[in-house]
């Protein structure tokens, strides 16, 4: 019996880290296709003879967490920074205009406290080596309730952050098909309302596929995306005939709360880098890694912020695509750059979800049926998606929100908190009162900017549907 559980064990392929926690693959956070690729074998491994995974007994059972790790830390610097970078940027040169330049100070700082915790997620994986991931610390940190809250806010992330996905979707696609009028018979929607559904609908079919390896290259489409409108930015400044004359106000307080979300929103990649940490073959550089990372990373968005502030002052759109004047070729490119991007993220965004969907599913059904329900689960929460973002298509609102009440949670306060919890009996008290306080500063920019950005959001609803 035991030689069979071995030779089962040894055919299984399954990567360092849990299923269960398998956000590599979703929207924000990931772009790297080796670490999709570990998700798809993940999902091979869940059903052999249709079985349910047995990835975590498996991982519990090794001793050294890192065996078979071989990225170098250049290859960490380039993961981590691919991961860094994605959806939040668009946002970044209106955060800047609203916040005016000095809230750049904020985005600079929210950097540094971010790549700070990603140094105690490394520091958590040392004091627990058969830790593989995020959920894997919460679990060592405060038990099963730690594991539900870390995938809670995991699981809560993926969803929101397709919905910001939609609605940028919905914003360029209209500026995609400038002139194009579509109407449907008994449909009250406009023909962005329309277009959007269609593209939605073109992507829904990918949500059934179960081995995602024909499209893992797809998770470098978010890096993709950054360059090409970084790119865009800088040749509408220097070719487009746009002159970056516009004034940038000092300081605006109030505005604080609801663009802190947004510049919390846009580092938002901590889920993975405990994967990360088990994939470098000398895991003590991974604090060294995490550094040039965010810098890298810091440096483009507040490149970025400038710039875009500059060239369009207060009329800069909360999307920097839809700034650019439309006639240039380039925006063209960043444009359907954007629009492609939330296309392709659906099946990858989803996989976290419906992996962990079909290993509770009991196994007295068939690997067709279990492919059936998660394709349908899978369908039903793209279409409610489509739905909230076609009810709710306020960019800057959405995406304040999700960092604010989400991503504050997973970037900031609980590594503090997974921290404080492992390293209590020998942790010192000037460590202690840094942790406390940006568990302390994390919710006061939570709850504020929760607080300001629902405030907006809900203004901006009234607004609308008054006129």
């Amino acid at each position: 019996m035991m030689g069979k559980l071995q030779k089962s064990m040894a055919k299984l392929p399954c990567p360092e880290s849990n299923c269960l926690s398998h956000h590599q693959v979703t929207i924000e956070t990931v772009h790297g296709a080796n670490l999709a690729l570990r998700q798809v074998k993940c999902d091979v491994c869940m059903q052999e003879n249709n079985q349910v995974c047995n990835c975590g007994h498996v991982q519990r059972m090794q001793v050294n967490g890192n065996d078979g790790a071989d990225h170098s830390f250049l290859h960490a610097v380039v993961n981590m920074s691919a991961m860094l970078i994605g959806l939040g940027q668009l946002s970044t040169p209106y955060a800047l205009e609203n916040g005016g330049w000095a809230s750049v100070f904020l985005l600079v700082g929210i950097g540094v406290i971010c790549a700070y915790c990603s140094h105690l997620l490394g520091e958590c994986l040392k004091k627990n080596p058969s830790s593989q991931s995020y959920v894997d610390i919460g679990e060592n940190a405060l038990g099963r309730k730690g594991r539900v809250l870390a995938a809670t806010f995991i699981y809560l992330e993926i969803f929101m952050a397709l919905v910001s996905y939609t609605i940028s979707l919905h914003d360029n696609l209209i500026t995609v098909f400038p002139g194009n009028r579509l109407k449907l018979p008994g449909a009250k929607l406009s023909t962005s309302q329309l277009i959007t559904v269609i593209a939605v609908l073109i992507a829904l079919p990918s949500l059934w596929l179960r081995d995602l390896s024909s499209i893992s290259f797809l998770s470098w489409g978010g890096v993709l995306m950054s360059l090409i409108i970084f790119t865009s930015v800088v040749c509408t400044a220097i070719f487009g005939g746009v002159k970056a004359n516009h004034s940038i106000p000092v300081l605006h307080v109030k505005n604080f709360p609801a663009i802190s979300g947004l510049y919390i929103f846009i580092y938002s990649g901590h889920v993975v880098f405990p994967n990360l940490y088990k994939a470098m073959k000398d895991p003590s550089k991974f604090t060294k890694a995490s550094i040039v990372s965010f810098a890298s990373v810091t440096s483009l968005y507040t490149a970025l912020a400038f710039l875009g502030a500059k060239l369009f002052g207060p009329q800069v759109n909360p999307q920097i695509t839809l700034s650019l004047p439309q006639h240039y070729f380039v925006t063209k490119i960043a444009l359907w750059a954007t629009v492609l991007t939330p296309i392709t993220k659906y099946a990858l965004g989803f996989a976290p979800i419906a992996f962990q969907l079909e290993r509770n599913l009991p196994d007295s059904l068939s690997s067709r049926m279990k492919l059936i329900i998660r394709g349908c689960v899978g369908s039903i929460l793209l279409l409610v998606i489509l739905v909230l973002a076609l009810s709710v298509p306020y960019f800057e609102h959405v995406v304040s929100i999700t960092g604010s009440l989400v991503s504050v949670c997973i970037t900031l306060i609980l590594p503090c908190a997974f921290y404080i919890r492992l390293s209590w009996p020998q942790i010192s008290k000037s460590l202690l009162i840094l942790n406390l306080s940006l568990i302390a500063f994390g919710s006061l920019l939570g709850v504020l900017g929760t607080i300001s950005s629902a405030k907006l959001l809900i203004k901006s609803l009234v607004r609308d549907h008054s006129t």
